[in-house]
């Protein structure tokens, strides 16, 4: 296997190669203003330890597999285009009004609860672009009122006139009856062909999501429609950068939905948060392949603390309506918590509660930590962990970055320790300690409110500094394992070099399995089965386009089912790809019955309320080669430790004195090697901080378990 897999974090980008048997982890700091730069450089610093050109490499490799932050960076520097939005008479107010509860969407829970100072995003679309067209489809798709033609077009030449340079169209029942949204873009281009405007882009809301929900629907739309030509341009130059490096296959982008494509058949939405998903995905693998039952994957890398959970062995948690940024929007998701408390969160004091608070705002990775020496002022994280002994300045990220320990107590002092009456290294700890405890309860929360508890999983610890704090957060949460994964400072990067390639199409429907007014079961076999065979077909469509054939394709069924009227929808993963008869029916029912019973208790479930599918879901696939990860538990007998690289004075949480602390080097990644803490393996690629009391034990590929002693 050749394969190429990059991650871009808000601070460091990832690269993971694949070289006959050979896995190479690099890093690079990101570089905003052209990723392509930090995408250059993290390959180039991979080369030189494989010993072979850019070139050569770029020209034998069978894929690059790339996660960006390119959506996300436009959303919050709002570099995008002037959108327009046209909507059904009526429905104008619909995006402005956010739901009503707009002011408390995307924000921490703290500011949630603050509803006086409540306020609502800015929006995307400037009211003054939103028009309406006069039409209307009813829920069951039947026209209620036809397309007004020539007021549409009065319409498009107001958007015009302004400036538009982009569109959303987003007409209501549209999902079930596309005709009107269909006929909108064929009038715009009879009265703006390409060649007079320069092609502005059209996005029509039934093909960017296909469920029901105005609000969400739209969202889903405008932000596309907002990214699409940073995306388009941003990921263009990236691949016209890797044709001229001598790469001559279709880049791939991993989508937020586990999966990835071609960049041809993908849309910018599905790019935002792929990163972060990558990570997950890398995690269920690693479950799947190793038997570890549940895990909790935690990512800390520079700018911010990603949560995702895999349960039984590696089924995912989906959200179909994730907030993006301060938005709710209508795309499957792998469910997602992302923290501010990465190495490069900023630390200032809170005068409300005279202590330390950690983030949410990161230095990046321009300027960076004080330490960087690049202009940063303000304390962050990694200078902490620097004051506090844990990092060798000289050897930080393989040695390409310099760290100036001067730096970060000039910073530490000059923001806390003179408020906070303490010392720079109190002050240090104290950081350490808040941000151990953040991500701790970030972990807490999100498990028990889904029904688990945090001693029934094993946590994996991953991204540049998981290996450095996982003790601290462990020691917070009451967790006595966790589990450094292979390549963990790069593991987001091997998540994406593992995804299959995925399309996810549904669409929302109205389908009652059974009728508690009738005591009617479901007939309509044909209309059903109709809904899956287009959605297999959009699926296949997308595989066939990028170069697989038809035996290769795989089809997954997934249905959002709910009794009665009840707000809470649940889906059901089914085998079953088509209705035949009764049944298959009393089959689909029977498999909501145990599956709501496992979400809401056993005796919860209400059948006689009536069963209803709400949503038709398809998830087209093909399976291919990825890492394979074996050797990861902890067997045979411990081996002894190497001999020490030399020795370093740290300094502790809960310890009042600088402790005397070994530190290793690679050799201590031998399989079986056993040390007992204080102390600290550097590596190339990260380092693994074993805090008084806990055990560390190497596994096979550069695996590490921590576990508490006593």
């Amino acid at each position: 296997m050749k394969r190429v897999s990059v991650d871009i974090g808000g601070t460091f980008t990832d690269c993971f190669v694949a070289w006959n048997g050979r896995h190479i982890e690099s890093k690079a700091l990101t570089t905003h203003q052209n990723l392509a730069l930090g995408f250059n450089e993290a390959l180039s610093n991979a080369c030189r330890q494989l010993e072979v050109s850019d070139r050569e490499l770029l020209s034998q490799v069978d894929s690059v597999r790339y996660a960006t932050t390119l959506g996300t960076n436009a959303l919050i520097e709002r570099k995008g285009p002037r959108l327009g939005l046209l909507t059904t008479a009526g429905f104008r107010s619909s995006v402005p009004l956010t739901r009503a509860k707009g002011y408390a969407t995307g924000l921490p829970h703290k500011q949630q609860m603050d509803v006086p100072n409540a306020q609502r995003p800015d929006p995307i679309v400037p009211i003054p672009m939103i028009l309406e067209v006069r039409e209307r489809i009813d829920y069951t798709g039947a026209v209620v009122m036809r397309l007004n033609e020539e007021h549409l077009r009065d319409q498009l030449r107001r958007l015009v006139d302004k400036g538009v340079e982009a569109i959303a169209v987003v007409l209501a029942n549209s999902v079930v009856n596309s005709a009107h949204e269909r006929r909108i873009r064929e009038i715009f281009l009879e009265e703006y062909p390409g060649h007079m405007l320069g092609a502005i882009p059209m996005l029509l809301s039934h093909q960017v999501a296909g469920r029901k929900g105005e609000y969400v629907r739209a969202m889903s739309t405008i932000i596309d429609g907002f990214l699409h030509q940073v995306m388009y341009h941003g990921l263009g130059t990236l691949e016209l950068n890797l044709r001229n490096a001598g790469y001559s296959k279709p880049m791939l982008c991993n989508h937020n939905s586990g999966g990835m494509a071609q960049l041809n058949s993908t849309d910018a939405l599905q790019t935002v948060h792929s990163g972060p998903v990558s990570g997950i995905a890398a995690s269920e693998h690693l479950a799947g392949q190793t038997d570890l039952g549940n895990i909790v994957a935690t990512d800390m890398g520079g700018t911010s603390f990603d949560i995702g959970i895999v349960v039984e062995g590696g089924v995912k948690h989906y959200d179909f309506n994730p907030i993006i940024q301060r938005w709710m929007v209508s795309v499957p998701m792998v469910h997602l918590v992302t923290l501010g408390a990465g190495g490069g969160s900023l630390c200032s004091y809170d005068r409300m509660f005279q202590t330390v608070q950690v983030g949410p705002e990161s230095a990046g990775s321009d300027p960076g930590p004080a330490c960087y020496d690049r202009g940063g002022l303000k304390p962050t994280v990694t200078d902490a962990d620097l004051v506090l002994g844990y990092l060798d300045p000289a050897n930080y990220a393989g040695g390409h970055i310099k760290l100036n320990p001067r730096r970060s107590k000039q910073a530490i002092e000059s923001e806390l320790a003179e408020l906070l009456d303490a010392p720079v290294v109190e002050c240090a700890k104290l950081i350490k300690q808040t941000v151990d405890a953040n991500m701790a309860n970030g972990i807490a929360r999100e498990l028990r409110t889904r029904g688990y508890e945090p001693e029934n999983f094993t946590i994996l610890a991953y991204g540049g500094n998981g290996p450095l704090h996982a003790c601290g957060v462990a020691r917070a949460l009451g967790i006595s394992k966790i589990l450094a994964p292979p390549f963990a400072s790069v593991f987001s990067a091997v998540g994406a070099g593992n995804m299959s390639q995925l399309h996810i199409h549904e669409m929302s429907t109205w389908t009652t399995l059974f009728d508690a007014n009738a005591q009617r079961f479901f007939e309509q076999y044909e209309y059903f089965n109709a809904i899956v065979e287009r959605l297999e077909q959009r699926g296949r469509e997308d595989l066939l386009r990028q170069g697989f054939e038809p035996s290769q394709i795989g089809y997954r069924l997934e249905l959002d089912m709910r009794y009665g009227n009840q707000r809470v929808e649940t889906a059901v993963v089914t085998d079953l790809n088509r209705i035949q008869g009764p049944e298959d029916v009393l089959r689909l029912m029977n498999q909501f019955f145990e599956r709501y019973g496992e979400r809401f208790g056993a005796g919860s479930q209400t059948p006689e309320a009536g069963v209803r599918i709400n949503t038709i879901r398809v998830c087209s696939f093909v399976e291919l080669k990825g890492i394979a990860f074996s050797g990861i538990r902890q067997e045979g007998e411990p081996v002894p430790p190497p001999a020490p690289a030399g020795t370093r004075s740290c300094h502790f949480v809960g310890h009042g004195e600088a402790r005397d602390t070994r530190i290793y080097d690679d050799a201590a990644l031998a399989p079986g090697t056993q040390i007992d803490g204080p102390a600290i393996v550097v590596t190339r690629a990260t380092t693994y901080l074993v805090e008084p009391g806990w055990r560390y034990r190497a596994a096979r590929q550069g695996a590490v378990w921590f576990t508490r002693l006593g």
